[in-house]
């Protein structure tokens, strides 16, 4: 009996020091491993993994490791979002025992190692956000691979080629995140098969073909994006009777067909929260159903055919945010429904064929941050209750037939920052007084106001970038304290009666890139500064006013400019040939000035000039001069320096080589 005892412990003793042998082989077996992953790991630039991954500790201890409590097999690595740089070995597929792997978030480059693809026990691969590349094996998860998968994610890499369609083997599979990638092909039909899919995630590739219409038997489906591709054909009427579908996006694609007359009618789609079909093709009535959608908080069809009228159901969405239908041919007047809609923050229906007058009943979007309704054929007054939406930041209302005061709506608008009312017909003054500080845009073009375009203290709106006051009745000087507002990129007032200088102060505007004062009554000299104050400036037209004296002269290396127009006014003195430093000019035109100067040939070295009026100033010398530019006015489609004082005949390299005004396509003028 005593020896039987003793033969039992020795047994015992023999497999806990096996169990315990065979432990630390292991353990030193990962460690070489992951080891072997840190040696591909050429930059580590938070020394996440050098100061940590080191002999002198348990592999299990390591930063981004996690290991089995009974074997300390590595089941987890984690080493997402520390900026490492390298590639993946293939010794990491070795990791038998590994349930998730992380890698996402970093900078490793090359293949996946098809090692990866292999492992039996991988429940989550994420290696999105790196510069991996290749392709995915034809065969995955074939074999008795990847049989627990069930989060696959690959996005935003340069990966390519087809999905492969063996993915419906991983059969337990849950999330498929494979956009921002360049996958081509086809949608694989097969991805119908895996039924218990929740996201689909095919966005940003270079996918053709129809979507498939087996993808309506994964009935729970959450999420289904993939857009950005050049999908064709219509969306399979199956798709909306996923009865979980949260979201579905595929913008940007060339879908074409109807939305489902019968959409949310048969309580499916109950968990509908967004709809983005925008930038496609699809055409028909929108369907009166959509009121429906009781949850649904985004629709976004916008840059389609859709036609007819706007449902009066659509008021009956009262969970929707966001409403952009922008950019197809919907007529009709708006309905006053549309006022229920009181959880809306945007509303976009610019560039449609609606008429009739802006319903008051949108003053009861209280919510509303965004209200664009420009480019279609709204009449009457603005109604003074679009003046209740305080905190509306955006309301572009241009393009249309408009007509009134701007008084009455903008008073209480105390988040306003950019106001349009572009191409319409409203008159009475400016209402500077009523602004606030927020706005940052302006743009009241094409109207009937009068009085004095700027106030003497419109410096107390810092934050303005752009003012577009053009083609007014509008008087009075530009007042000097316009020098103060740094941020300014575009002043716009052409077409107005303005009178005085331009004030010195221009030249503090170090952002202005746009600056247009053409047809005026505007006199004085041109600030010699404007040739080199504002690094970004790419439009500079003064044209048809009463200034004298010089050009600026002072363009400074890599001037911007790219169009100058000062033609019609009196300027005089010679053409600067710091010009030559503007290589993005396009249009030059000092036409009906006092310019005396020989031909500048010197402009020849300016490939980009399209446009070269020199006619009627005081011009004179020969044509005749020898260059080595062989190629020169590559691009030019306008050339006038009629009404001087050349003599000679124009050179025949110059004829032979404006290729540019014969050239349809070069020019603009192909039908």
């Amino acid at each position: 009996m005593e020896r039987h005892y003793s033969l039992c412990f020795f047994v015992l003793l023999s497999v806990n020091h096996y169990t315990s042998l065979v432990s630390n082989i292991t353990v030193n077996d990962q460690s070489s491993i992951l080891t072997i992953l840190k040696s591909h790991i050429t930059s580590d630039p938070y020394n996440s993994l050098t100061n940590n991954w080191t002999t002198k500790t348990s592999v299990c201890s390591w930063i981004g490791v996690t290991c089995d409590l009974r074997n300390n097999r590595v089941t987890e690595l984690d080493i997402s979002d520390m900026g490492l740089v390298g590639t993946i070995p293939p010794e990491i597929g070795n990791l038998s025992s590994l349930v998730s792997l992380d890698m996402s978030g970093n900078l490793f480059r090359g293949r996946i190692p098809r090692s990866i693809f292999n492992m039996s026990r991988l429940e989550t691969i994420s290696l999105q956000n790196n510069s991996l590349s290749g392709k995915l094996p034809v065969d995955i998860c074939s074999h008795g691979s990847l049989q627990r998968l069930q989060v696959l994610s690959l996005y935003q890499n340069n990966l390519y080629g087809e999905i492969p369609s063996t993915l419906d083997q991983c059969v337990q599979l849950q999330i498929l995140a494979l956009m921002l990638n360049n996958f081509t092909g086809h949608v694989p039909r097969q991805i119908g098969n895996i039924t218990g899919l929740t996201s689909i995630f095919l966005s940003f590739n270079n996918l053709d073909g129809t979507i498939p219409e087996e993808i309506g038997n994964i009935n729970q489906l959450n999420m289904l994006f993939m857009g950005f591709n050049k999908l064709t054909g219509s969306i399979p009427p199956s798709i909306f009777n996923i009865s979980s579908l949260a979201i579905i996006s595929i913008s940007n694609s060339s879908l074409s067909g109807t939305l489902p007359v019968d959409l949310c009618s048969h309580g499916n789609l109950d968990s509908l929260l967004q709809i983005s079909l925008d930038n496609n093709m699809l055409h028909g009535k929108l369907p009166s159903n959509l009121g429906r959608c009781s949850k649904l908080q985004m629709l976004m069809l916008s840059s389609n055919k859709r036609s007819g009228a706007l449902p009066r159901e659509i008021g009956n969405m009262t969970s929707l945010k966001l409403l952009f239908l922008n950019k197809n041919s919907l007529s009709g007047t708006i309905n006053p429904e549309i006022g229920k809609l009181n959880s809306l923050t945007g509303l976009d229906l610019s560039e449609n064929q609606f008429s009739g007058p802006i319903t008051p009943a949108i003053g009861n979007l209280s919510k509303l941050n965004l209200l664009s309704l420009n480019a279609n054929n709204f009449s009457g007054t603005i109604p003074s209750e679009i003046g209740y939406l305080k905190l509306v930041t955006y309301l572009i209302l241009g393009d249309n037939k408009l007509s009134g005061l701007l008084t009455n709506i903008i008073a209480n608008l105390t988040s306003l920052q950019v106001l349009s009312v572009a191409n319409n017909e409203i008159s009475g003054n400016i209402p500077w007084d009523l602004f606030t500080s927020n706005i940052v845009a302006i743009d009241l073009s094409n109207n009937i106001f009068e009085g004095n375009s700027m106030p003497l203290d419109i410096a107390r709106f810092p934050s303005l970038i752009s003012i577009n006051l053009a083609k007014n009745k509008l008087s009075g000087r530009i007042p000097y304290t316009i020098g103060n507002l740094s941020a300014l990129s575009g002043l716009i007032l052409h077409s107005n009666q303005l009178l005085g200088e331009i004030p010195l102060s221009v030249c503090n505007l170090t952002s202005l890139s746009y600056f247009h004062l053409s047809n005026n009554n505007l006199e004085g000299e041109i600030p010699q500064c404007l040739g080199n104050s504002s690094p970004s400036l790419q439009v500079l037209h003064l044209r048809a006013n009463n200034f004298h004296g010089h050009l600026p002269s002072t363009f400074s290396k890599g001037c911007l400019l790219e169009s100058l127009n000062l033609n019609g006014n009196k300027l005089d003195g010679k053409l600067p040939q710091s010009l030559v430093n503007c290589g993005n000019l396009q249009v030059l035109d000092i036409g009906n000035n006092q310019i005396q100067d020989v031909f500048p040939f010197w402009l020849e070295t300016l490939v980009e000039l399209r446009v070269l009026v020199l006619r009627s100033n005081r011009f004179d010398g020969t044509l005749l001069q020898y260059s080595n530019n062989e190629l020169p006015f590559p691009k030019l489609q306008v050339f006038d320096i009629s009404k001087n004082k050349f003599n000679g005949s124009l050179l025949g390299r110059y004829l032979n080589n404006f290729r540019a005004m014969m050239d349809v396509k070069e020019n603009g003028t192909g039908k």
